[in-house]
């Protein structure tokens, strides 16, 4: 994956989280993804697809993390477990950023399309990835919990 691919997914999962749920989220150091399991407790998984490029964007959530992101979202109590809501909220969360990230790449020259998201519920689930490109990872962290950012992102040319 190309190093120009990685910063609108990251600028685009600060932007969202920090815009829909008013809670700072800094941006650890990306580095090659190692294995194949999800990261979190709950997560995201968009397809990204054109003539020229194709891959996939996961983000996966800390339980504590989600619950309180959505919380704030829902400007209500953080709910006691991840439930069909919590679902729902990472379905959008994922539109959102990937959306976001789809944006700045078009600013580059680079469109795709998106696929409509498949959230999962569960620790160290196997994803495989529709791209054969290195998956890059970029961990973030709010102050109720860390979550990760997934691209794999590839020129088909």
């Amino acid at each position: 994956m190309k190093a120009e691919y990685i910063n609108p997914f990251l600028n685009a999962a600060k932007n969202v989280i920090q815009t829909m749920a008013r809670i700072d989220v800094k941006g650890g150091k990306p580095q090659l993804k190692v294995g194949n399991t999800t990261f979190g407790k709950v997560s995201g998984i968009i397809g990204m697809a054109s003539a020229n490029n194709s891959g996939n964007m996961i983000i996966s959530f800390q339980e504590n993390c989600i619950l309180n992101i959505v919380a704030n979202m829902l400007m209500e109590e953080p709910m006691q477990s991840i439930n069909n809501d919590v679902v729902d909220a990472v379905g959008e969360l994922t539109n959102m950023i990937c959306g976001g990230a789809k944006a700045e790449l078009s600013k580059l020259g680079h469109s795709f399309d998106l696929a409509t998201p498949t959230m999962i519920v569960g620790e160290n689930i196997e994803i495989t990835n529709y791209s054969d490109a290195p998956t890059i990872v970029i961990p973030l962290s709010t102050e109720h919990g860390d979550f990760v950012l997934e691209a794999n992102f590839s020129d088909n040319t």
